[in-house]
């Protein structure tokens, strides 16, 4: 956990290597985060430009938590807010996955797929989309989420269940799983 702080630290002081390491281990997550919030692929991208620079701003206090804690607070909390900005001027775009050199076929298929569990978790309503996001694409525990929404953890868990029974059951009406 510190080594990954004072990589963090290093950035700061604008060692570019280290800046690159961030990146390249939060960028993906982070923007699994901002997409599944917003629905949009660039306002997604333009969350995580957002989360480092302000991460980079920042000054540090402490270093209770992981970075990725940290990066992804700061993520989803950008998402929420571009998402409710969005909502009020209705911008959002389509969900368009990224090329990844895959054959033709394969891609049509998971991205097919990606696009259903996309819209599973986009149907649900804003609390119980928010602790599966958190949990699944942030990476927190049950108890930290409970901590940042200010909730009960008990309460937490029966969201987190709600959700991906919900999930699960349109995924299933589309024969996905």
């Amino acid at each position: 956990m510190s080594s990954e702080w004072d990589c963090f630290a290093r950035a700061q002081r604008g060692d570019e290597l280290s800046w690159r390491v961030l990146v390249g281990l939060h960028r993906e997550r982070l923007t699994a985060i901002a997409l599944l919030v917003t629905g949009s692929v660039s306002a997604a991208e333009d969350v995580v430009q957002e989360t480092f620079l302000r991460a980079i701003r920042t000054k540090i206090k402490h270093r209770r938590g992981t970075v990725n804690g940290f990066l992804g607070t700061i993520a989803y909390r950008l998402a929420v807010k571009e998402a409710s900005r969005a909502k009020k001027h209705g911008d959002l775009d389509e969900v368009l996955p990224a090329d990844d050199g895959r054959t033709v076929l394969d891609r049509i298929v998971k991205d097919e797929r990606e696009r259903f569990v996309i819209e599973a978790i986009r149907a649900l309503d804003d609390k119980h989309r928010e602790v599966l996001v958190l949990r699944f694409y942030g990476g927190y525990s049950y108890e930290e989420i409970a901590d940042f929404l200010q909730v009960a953890v008990g309460t937490v868990k029966s969201r987190m269940f709600s959700a991906v029974k919900s999930c699960r059951e349109r995924l299933q009406e589309r024969g996905v799983i």
